[in-house]
């Protein structure tokens, strides 16, 4: 009976990790199952989402969000730069929020913990699970990207981003993205590490720069980092800009 509950488990806990790839595919019409399988049944969950994540932090302002790969092991140079950054962050008044998983998040979470910050986490449902890090006061679970992707901007006031893979860059050019179009109010976007990040910027000027499609002065809307107090720094004066902290 314990092995039936625990593949029913596995099997929800699989079918939530694809709600994305669900909503995202065209399904003929005639192949739909039920109501529930449709897109206005998905509509009216993912405004649940937003309900539930707007809830729960629309009071934990002001905070900061730092990202970073999944699969830094805790005596991984980063995982120990994440760590410091966050503890740094929360000990001049920020909370602080990451993608709830191990690696870099579960340091910056770590971090903030350990200074008695406010540790938050936006959890992703994965077909292939991502486990919670233990060190969240708030931890949340999505079905959808660019649900979380909304709490991350809306709650932080500046983004530290450490190294990682596609999901981390995906973070970071879309902040990009939404600062120089003017959604959202220049924010401090802090990239971690010269080493790791040179060839992407490297890449940017010879190539975007030189083919007109970005203008230089773009390279103005974030900063490179190589120390926990350098990374932490911009984050902190914006946050005593918009009188978060003293």
């Amino acid at each position: 009976m314990k092995d039936f509950s625990r593949a029913k488990d596995a099997q929800r806990k699989q079918a939530r990790g694809q709600d994305d790839r669900d909503l995202l595919t065209t399904v003929p019409r005639h192949l739909e199952e039920d109501f529930t399988r449709q897109d206005p049944w998905r509509a009216l969950r993912i405004l649940g989402e937003f309900v539930e994540g707007f809830d729960a932090l629309s009071k934990v302002i002001p905070s900061a969000s730092i990202f970073g790969s999944a699969r830094m092991k805790p005596d991984c140079p980063w995982y120990r730069a994440a760590r410091e950054t966050a503890r740094l962050l929360a000990g001049a008044g920020l909370n602080i929020i990451t993608g709830g998983g191990p690696g870099i998040m579960e340091a910056a979470n770590l971090g903030a913990s350990e200074e008695k910050g406010l540790s938050i986490g936006c959890n992703i449902d994965l077909p292939r699970e991502q486990m919670p890090n233990p060190y969240q006061d708030i931890s949340l679970s999505f079905r959808y990207f660019f649900v979380r992707k909304v709490m991350f901007v809306k709650y932080s006031i500046g983004y530290v981003i450490f190294p990682g893979g596609f999901g981390t860059l995906d973070e970071f050019f879309n902040s990009l993205t939404l600062v120089q179009t003017g959604k959202v109010e220049h924010f401090p976007i802090v990239l971690f590490g010269s080493e790791f990040w040179g060839g992407l910027l490297d890449w940017i000027r010879k190539t975007l720069i030189a083919a007109g499609t970005i203008d230089p002065g773009e390279m103005n809307l974030f900063t490179l980092a190589d120390t926990p107090q350098a990374a932490a720094e911009p984050v902190i004066r914006k946050a005593r800009e918009l009188n978060y902290i003293a």
